[in-house]
């Protein structure tokens, strides 16, 4: 089976129905209806994971199942994933439960700072996670995905301004609704500038966070 990552366009054009494209990951919430369903499911897909050699992430709660596929060593969403992620959703429905992707979302946080390689071995060390340092850029990123990854924005040294933002990665059709949602909060929306890519909004006292995509990103 291809171990070539898919682009977003690739995977929108699949059709997965309740799986969300969240930062490199498959997601969805597996609706179950009590603890057992749940247990009941979760062994399914383990034996359904074992057999393809390919295991998903999965948070079981008393009335959910939280599943995230990935192919770490394609850096993104394979096919290997997308026959998973089918065979979930029929372990799903024998079992009597749904899958949903409503209100689905993942988050990570930017810190705007003039030196974000300074910075970021802190973070890396008072979290006890990893710092992965690249050309141009700095990542810390939790190896047990219990912590949101924090990477690290160019900005000037003037102030006053926003160190932290936090970034809310989306399924498409989730964009506007959070939008109205957060204007009739008493938010505002500051940018639409880079979308579809993200949109800036900003809460009454102008503290901001970006609703993010996978659109136009390749």
């Amino acid at each position: 089976m291809s171990t070539h990552k898919l682009t977003g366009q690739q995977i929108a054009d699949l059709d997965l129905g309740a799986w969300a494209n969240l930062v490199g990951g498959l997601q969805t919430r597996i609706r179950t209806r009590d603890f057992a369903t749940g247990l009941q499911v979760l062994n399914a897909i383990g034996a359904a994971a074992e057999e393809m050699n390919h295991h998903p992430d999965l948070d079981l709660r008393y009335s959910r199942i939280d599943v995230r596929l990935s192919s770490h060593d394609a850096g993104g969403i394979t096919e290997r994933d997308v026959q998973l992620a089918r065979r979930i959703g029929d372990i799903a429905a024998a079992a009597g439960a749904e899958l949903d992707r409503a209100g689905l979302s993942r988050v990570e946080l930017g810190l705007d700072t003039p030196d974000g390689r300074a910075l970021a071995p802190f973070w890396a060390a008072v979290l006890d996670v990893d710092h992965v340092p690249g050309e141009g850029w700095n990542d810390v990123t939790d190896p047990n995905g219990v912590h949101p990854l924090i990477w690290f924005q160019a900005s000037g040294s003037e102030e006053p301004r926003q160190r932290w933002h936090p970034d809310v990665w989306v399924e498409a059709d989730e964009v506007q609704p959070r939008i109205d949602a957060a204007v009739a909060a008493g938010g505002r929306l500051v940018s639409d500038d880079q979308a579809p890519r993200f949109w800036v909004l900003a809460d009454a006292e102008d503290n901001r966070v970006c609703l993010c995509t996978w659109q136009d990103r390749g």
